[in-house]
């Protein structure tokens, strides 16, 4: 599939991160917030993004960074080949969302959910070609990992799938396609694994260093539970335990009181300079 341009909706940190990835693959973005102020700080991180990939030799060799282009219009996304949405983990407004952009591509647009756990069938029925839609759960930050999960909902045409294949694979990632579930298999085995790693911490048996260090050590977990919670953002984390939770009824994915807590104090993790560890280059 040749996508001329690839619209994102949501200028947090998946949004910045897919763009980031987008555009230093050589795929113009245009990116949409309904906040300037946001899409100027999107517009710093993906500099920046940029800038570290290129350190980390993740950018391809030869490939110059394509266009950017930030807007607080839904509308521009009408030109697009393919759009990703990615906005707050709330099924209500990525369905609304979603809704409204199916109104403005031309058909056979792939309308993309980047979401960690909301069922994409839930948000088919709003939009305009319910075969358009489809799932996708990048994982952060997007543009260095280089899997991503595909969700397949009931009603996606096989059209859809393999043109998302294709803008994946031209962004230089490794897809595997899922069946519609909540919390498809990444978050359905990750974030009950985060919040049990909480609790532990709450109960007084380990601090989070010691949880993540026998995480890493004995069980060859990259980078532990806790700090996986950091960068996934403590917030985003909660909205997506009690998005299983609402739909699976499994206490696991009851948000712990210590997530809850966190996320009251502002403690989110990597964005906001503190969540179980302190960040100093996030909080100067």
């Amino acid at each position: 599939m040749d996508v001329p341009i690839l619209a994102v909706v949501g200028a947090g940190v998946m949004g910045t991160g897919i763009s980031t990835l987008a555009v230093g693959r050589g795929l113009p973005v245009v990116l949409v917030d309904v906040d300037e102020a946001v899409l100027e700080r999107a517009r710093v991180a993906i500099a920046s993004g940029l800038r570290h990939s290129q350190l980390v030799g993740a950018l391809p060799v030869g490939c110059a960074p394509a266009e950017l282009r930030t807007t607080v219009s839904l509308d521009d996304v009408a030109a697009a080949g393919a759009v990703i949405e990615a906005v707050t983990e709330r099924a209500e407004l990525k369905a609304e969302l979603l809704a409204k952009v199916s109104t403005l591509v031309r058909p056979g647009t792939a309308l993309i959910s980047n979401t960690s756990g909301i069922p994409i069938d839930e948000m088919a029925a709003g939009v305009r070609r319910p075969g358009d839609l489809i799932g996708t759960h990048f994982m952060n930050p997007a543009y260095l990992i280089s899997m991503v999960e595909v969700i397949r909902g009931p009603r996606t045409a096989d059209e859809t799938v393999d043109s998302v294949l294709s803008l994946l694979t031209r962004l230089g990632r490794r897809a595997v396609v899922v069946r519609d579930a909540p919390g498809f298999v990444t978050s359905r085995l990750l974030h009950p694994m985060i919040n049990d790693a909480a609790r532990v911490v709450s109960e007084g048996t380990a601090t989070a260093e010691e949880v993540d260090a026998l995480m890493q050590g004995c069980l060859g977990h990259p980078t532990g539970p806790l700090r996986t919670a950091d960068l996934i953002g403590i917030d985003n984390l909660v909205d997506a335990l009690t998005v299983l939770h609402a739909r699976t009824g499994d206490e696991r994915c009851r948000p712990s009181e210590l997530l809850l807590e966190k996320v009251r104090r502002g403690e989110l993790g990597r964005k906001s300079g503190r969540g179980f560890y302190v960040y100093r280059e996030a909080a100067s």
